[in-house]
């Protein structure tokens, strides 16, 4: 399945994406495709147990302030960006 049609789905059943794909961050800044909310691990060389250590923080600590966000954990630091945008309903 391409990007563009997970980001579509993603939107229609209101989830984020969690990944590891920068095109995604493309398909929402520069195409401004519709989103539930991104959440990009840049944790190329982390192990399995060190990616689901990192989720498991985040969704305990910012559950409630990443809905509809572009999010980046890379580095050990975690940024927000809430993209304004209208969503369909």
């Amino acid at each position: 399945m391409d990007d563009e049609e997970i980001i579509r789905i993603a939107f229609a059943e209101n989830r984020m994406i969690v990944t590891m794909d920068k095109d995604f961050g493309e398909l929402v800044y520069h195409f401004s495709m519709k989103h539930s909310g991104i959440l990009l691990l840049r944790l190329e060389d982390a192990t399995g147990s060190e990616k689901l250590k990192v989720i498991k923080n985040i969704m305990t600590n910012y559950a409630d302030k990443i809905k509809d966000c572009f999010c980046v954990f890379q580095h050990n630091k975690f940024r927000i960006k809430k993209i304004k945008e209208e969503r369909e309903n």
